[in-house]
């Protein structure tokens, strides 16, 4: 076991783009979960806007449930990593099962607590009377796969962190063929319109979390889910929580985030603006995609050597990582802004939404690359455990940015719901420097120069 998938040997760029070459496709299809739900849905004859911008105010649920997964997945899976750097692979093991144990029944509460309260929560997240049919309708049925999500979202960082990058990538395409080829079946060929959306969704996470299990479960796993470990460890479960509440705290921060936007383009713009909204932030998932699957391949490369004391070979993970973020999101930027019609039409080619939607779009990804930074800083804090920074910094960039300017900009001059856009890209900026600049001077310079190499 301890031979293999050893990133403290050899090239670091080669296992750091062995292990993000399948990520990112598989966070690209992972992405095509609900985007695709969205782009079939963008284009139901006769209801397409509004059927759009339901879905879209069901998005904050759907992304509280991605938060919970990876507060367990994204927590314990850094520090799989290290105690297989380690060598300590009964404690990595142990990690595994308390995670997963924590996974399912957090999933049964909260499919219990979300089908409960669907209601007067949609109408608290903005739901008008001509929305909330599509909104309730969609997420009462998403809501039966939640401990699905929890398994194959939570758990394929698990097959991820013993250096099986294709293998997670094929947890998540084999679910998300799925759904491209049920979407359409469901949607227009059985009439089921946003029902069949979410029951396409459904079915194909089932699958998904089926796959994770049968290869954490089998021969070809490094570290196994054994029926003797699927229980909490509390030692572990405090480790967990600590470094899985950024990644938490991001998601949950996000989902505010969604929530205070809808609030405020319903007040604004109206449903029309909320639409533009769900449009723009799923480009944005799909520009992003690219840089979690980058930053989550270097992390189990950075967690692997700083669990074995190569400090270097850290540092130099970083660099790259960082270099190939900001490429990205360069060339990311110049795509919108030359093409924002072709991005928008995905979704929804209804001149109303075009006309509204351009504009803020070009205000929405202003100095996209600065997230480059936010994102290489944020996940090096989470690849070497140090929680506090993660948190903050998670914390920083939405709820003490971006929430205050959604709900300040709108009433500054004549910005109205342009100032709900605008809020992002200045969000970027800030925390984007405040983030790689305490990475810097935190981790890479007096850590890791001074204390450790």
């Amino acid at each position: 076991m301890g031979e293999q998938n050893d990133f403290s040997r050899g090239s670091v760029w080669k296992h750091i783009v062995n292990l993000a070459v399948p990520m990112t496709v598989a966070q690209i299809i992972n992405v095509l979960y609900n985007i695709v739900d969205r782009i079939y849905i963008g284009h139901i004859p006769g209801a397409a806007t509004d059927a759009l911008t339901g879905v879209g105010l069901a998005l904050p649920i759907i992304t509280m449930i991605s938060a919970f997964a990876n507060l367990f997945g994204m927590g314990g899976a850094p520090l799989c990593s290290i105690a297989r750097g380690a060598h300590a692979y009964k404690r990595a093991e142990s990690i595994m099962g308390t995670s997963f144990f924590m996974l399912l029944g957090t999933g049964i509460l909260l499919t219990l607590a979300f089908e409960t309260f669907r209601t007067p929560v949609l109408q608290m997240f903005g739901a008008s009377a001509q929305t909330m049919p599509y909104a309730n309708t969609y997420i009462a049925l998403y809501l039966l796969g939640t401990v699905f999500v929890m398994i194959s979202l939570g758990m394929n960082s698990f097959i991820n962190a013993q250096g099986f990058g294709k293998t997670g990538m094929l947890t998540i395409l084999i679910g998300a063929i799925l759904n491209i080829l049920l979407d359409p079946i469901f949607i227009f060929a059985l009439d089921m319109g946003v029902k069949g959306a979410a029951l396409a969704t459904v079915i194909s996470q089932g699958i998904s979390a089926l796959w994770v299990l049968r290869f954490l479960t089998g021969k070809k796993a490094l570290l196994r889910l054994r029926l003797a470990a699927m229980r909490p460890a509390l030692e572990h479960l405090k480790e967990i929580l600590a470094l899985g509440m950024s990644g938490f705290v991001m998601y949950i921060s996000t989902s505010i985030v969604q929530i205070v936007c809808n609030v405020s383009l319903a007040r604004y713009g109206g449903d029309l603006y909320i639409g533009v909204m769900t449009v723009l932030t799923s480009i944005r998932e799909i520009v992003y995609t690219p840089l979690t699957g980058l930053t989550n391949g270097a992390q189990p490369v950075i967690g692997y050597n700083y669990g074995a004391k190569e400090y270097a070979r850290v540092k130099q993970s970083i660099r790259m990582m960082t270099v190939a973020c900001l490429a990205f999101t360069l060339a990311a930027w110049a795509a919108v802004l030359l093409f924002p019609h072709r991005f928008i039409q995905l979704f929804n080619s209804e001149d109303l939404m075009l006309e509204a939607g351009v504009p803020a779009m070009h205000i929405y990804f202003f100095g996209l690359f600065m997230a480059a930074f936010q994102f290489s800083g944020q996940f090096t804090f989470v690849a070497l455990g140090r929680s506090k920074e993660a948190i903050f910094f998670s914390t920083l960039r939405k709820l003490l940015i971006v929430v205050p300017l959604t709900l300040i900009l709108p009433m500054v001059g004549n910005l109205d719901a342009n100032g709900v856009f605008l809020a992002e890209p200045i969000s970027n900026f800030i925390s984007g420097a405040a983030c790689y600049a305490t990475m810097y001077f935190v981790v890479w310079k007096r850590m890791l120069s001074k204390q450790e190499v």
